[in-house]
């Protein structure tokens, strides 16, 4: 009869065993696997928007027609992108992202007017950062460039 007392306590402590199994199974699942690729993802779709709203930035920085042009245009852009820097710079005809992570990054063709004759300069997240336009009608000069 001394028994009966004592497997309820045992019935509780492997049940609360249990409960804490399957949290332990759950929690190794989704921080070992479902969590860090959805975060992947995400770091890579904000690269992509990032690059895209510079893109845009740039592109509608350069007055179509103008004489003369002395322009600057703030730009902003998210401080990190998964938690990292990155940097964003000109290959002459485009846009790069630069990331830490592979997985993170792109390259984006810039459509400029033709009187564009140089484009040059790289911002760095995290800090203010410029998009200046100066030059004449023949030699248009475009520089990704920190806020002075």
């Amino acid at each position: 009869m001394d028994n009966r007392a004592l497997s309820t306590v045992v019935e509780k402590l492997l049940s609360m065993g249990l409960v804490l199994l399957y949290i332990g199974l759950v929690t190794t699942t989704l921080y070992g696997g479902t969590v860090p690729a959805y975060q992947s993802a995400v770091g890579a779709e904000l690269g992509d928007r990032t690059l895209a709203e510079a893109t845009a930035r740039v592109e509608q920085a350069i007055p179509p027609d103008a004489r003369t042009v002395s322009a600057t245009v703030r730009v902003s852009l998210p401080e990190t992108i998964d938690g990292a820097g990155y940097s964003i710079r000109t290959d002459g005809t485009a846009l790069v992202l630069d990331h830490p992570d592979p997985e993170i990054g792109g390259r984006t063709r810039l459509v400029l007017p033709d009187s564009v004759g140089t484009l040059e300069g790289e911002w760095q997240s995290g800090s203010p950062t410029v998009v200046t336009v100066s030059g004449t009608r023949g030699s248009v000069t475009v520089t990704l460039e920190a806020e002075r």
